[in-house]
């Protein structure tokens, strides 16, 4: 008889790609937001002063006071999403340079689903995904499970060949599969591509027969300078229409409005949406009907607006993180100087090291930060550093800075 007396060893019940499957270090680092006296630059989490309580409590209360619309949006909803939230969505994306239609919009549970999605969709075991070095961390938890091979994307200079990269992907035991990045202010970096960039990188893509998933939850939190074409428009543009596209854009309500209403968006040809929606079926049958309908009625209301109040916000914070650095921080540190978004990236010398750095930085600092390894895919990149701008307040940011510049002065 099998014995009955001893538990279970869950370890050997796991599918293999399980091993691939890793914490998130800005997860982990998110706790010490517990610590009254942590000053964190570890997550990208959006300002909670500019979540908008007020309207959106009178709109669950509208719903919740119309026994028929409380009915809908309490009940079941269909997988494609929201018929309102997908119209104003094509609307917003048709003002981003792309003429789609409902059928070419999937509403996800925040845009991290939809790289989940594209994961599944796209790699089997040994396929080649192409990211940049770095990379936003949860893309690459999204498609590690699917057991891929990492290769780096040629954005900006590069000596690499169409060739070597079907080679490379070859010699891992598959294709190479697709091209990920973040065009618009980059996680982790800040950095913006160029449309010469973008037009490049489409070259690449066509050459090597791939499509290319355009991450774009941070593009409306413009500070300076001016829009960049989406990577989509110029290749609906390039082709004559989103149907002919190679280009998967995802969208996010997150970081505009809330981040707790997990609301987000696939924008793509109709064949992947149609895919993509019985992945949707499979998964959670819909996101939040009710979610849905409040980001639909605030983004009707007040989008623009909000997004005027973030940008005027999290530019203040941008600007004092960055001339706090100017002053604080030692000869041989650099750093970027994004246009927009949440982050810096910091390049300390190359022999120090952000990880050993951050235990110091918490226990003797009390400054929080995410080291910059997490962010490549085969986990280079030690001597870096990603500080996010967009919680803590100003007179925090000068004093977290300050002490942060002090401790690697004195790593140095």
């Amino acid at each position: 008889m099998p014995k009955t007396d001893s538990p279970l060893d869950w370890g050997t019940r796991y599918a293999g790609r399980m091993a691939g499957m890793k914490a998130s270090e800005i997860r982990e680092l998110l706790k010490l937001l517990d610590q009254p006296d942590i000053i964190s630059f570890a997550g990208g989490i959006p300002d909670p002063a500019l979540f908008p309580q007020e309207e959106i409590a009178n709109v669950y209360a509208q719903i919740c006071g119309d026994r028929k619309v409380f009915d809908a949006a309490f009940q079941y909803s269909v997988s494609e999403g929201d018929a309102g939230l997908r119209r104003w969505i094509v609307g917003y994306m048709a003002k981003r340079g792309v003429t789609c239609d409902m059928d070419n919009i999937l509403i996800t549970c925040g845009s991290q689903q939809g790289l989940e999605f594209l994961g599944r969709m796209f790699l089997s075991a040994g396929d080649t995904a192409l990211v940049e070095a770095p990379t936003y961390l949860g893309a690459l938890q999204a498609f590690s499970a699917m057991e891929p091979v990492y290769d780096t994307l040629p954005t900006g200079q590069s000596n690499r060949t169409v060739a070597s990269y079907r080679d490379n992907a070859a010699a891992a035991g598959g294709t190479a599969k697709f091209a990920y990045l973040v065009p618009d202010f980059a996680n982790p970096t800040g950095r913006t591509l160029s449309v010469a960039e973008r037009e490049e990188l489409l070259s690449f893509a066509r050459d090597l027969d791939i499509p290319v998933i355009e991450d774009s939850p941070y593009v409306a939190l413009r500070y300076d300078g001016v829009d960049v074409a989406m990577i989509q428009a110029l290749d609906c543009a390039a082709t004559g229409s989103i149907e002919a596209s190679r280009v998967i854009s995802l969208g996010s309500f997150s970081k505009v409005f809330t981040p707790g209403l997990r609301v987000g968006w696939i924008c793509a040809p109709k064949a992947v949406i149609a895919k993509l929606t019985l992945m949707k079926q499979a998964s959670d049958l819909s996101s939040s009907a009710i979610n849905q309908r409040v980001i639909a009625t605030l983004a009707e209301a007040r989008f623009d607006r909000q997004v005027a109040q973030g940008v005027e916000h999290y530019r203040v914070k941008r600007d004092a993180m960055l001339a706090a650095l100017d002053t604080h921080m030692p000869k041989g540190v650099q750093w970027t100087k994004a246009e927009g978004g949440l982050f810096v990236w910091v390049t300390l010398p190359d022999h120090l090291d952000a990880t050993a750095l951050l235990q110091d930085a918490i226990e003797q600092a009390r400054v929080a930060y995410v080291p910059g390894h997490a962010f490549f895919a085969d986990g280079s990149g030690r001597n870096t550093l990603r500080l996010s701008f967009s919680l803590p307040s100003v007179q925090m940011i000068e004093q977290g800075i300050a002490k942060l510049g002090a401790l690697v002065a004195q790593a140095l």
